[in-house]
C-alpha cells in the first residue's frame, strides 16, 4: 500500500511575531485628501530614503515632488504585514498620530481588534 502525502504546506499553529516594523508617517501639509501614510519594513532608514528619493510609495513620490515634507511619526515594533493590513483599514490614522494629537501626547497605543469576535455587553 503507498502512503498519500498532502503537498500543501501546513499552517503553524504558533502564532508568528512579526520581524519588521510598521510605521507612521505624518505629512507637513495635507496631499490633497492624505496627511499619513503607513508602511512596513525591516530596515526604516533605508526605506524612508528611498522614499525621500521619491521611490517606493506612489503617495510619498508624489508628496516628495510637490515639496511636502514628511517624517516618520510613530512605529510599531515587531509588527507584520497583516499588522500594517489592519491599520491601513482602521480609516482613522490622526488618531493615532502624537503630532495630530498634540505634541504633549503619545499616540493611542493601537490593538486592531478581531472583527469576528462579538463586542463586549456594558454593565
Amino acid at each position: 500500500m503507498v502512503a498519500i502525502h498532502s503537498t500543501r504546506r501546513r499552517r503553524s499553529t504558533r502564532r508568528r511575531r512579526g520581524s519588521g516594523l510598521v510605521y507612521l508617517v505624518h505629512f507637513e501639509q495635507p496631499y490633497y485628501h492624505a496627511r499619513h501614510y503607513v508602511g512596513y519594513t525591516k530596515d526604516i532608514a533605508q526605506r524612508i530614503a528611498e522614499h525621500r528619493a521619491g521611490h517606493g510609495s506612489r503617495l510619498l513620490a508624489a508628496v516628495a515632488a510637490a515639496g511636502v515634507g514628511f517624517d516618520v511619526a510613530f512605529t510599531w515594533k515587531r509588527a507584520s504585514r497583516t499588522f500594517e493590513r489592519n491599520v491601513h483599514r482602521c480609516k482613522n490614522t490622526p488618531r493615532l498620530c502624537p503630532i495630530c494629537a498634540g505634541s504633549d501626547r503619545r499616540a493611542r497605543a493601537y490593538t486592531p481588534r478581531n472583527p469576528a469576535a462579538p463586542e463586549p455587553a456594558d454593565s
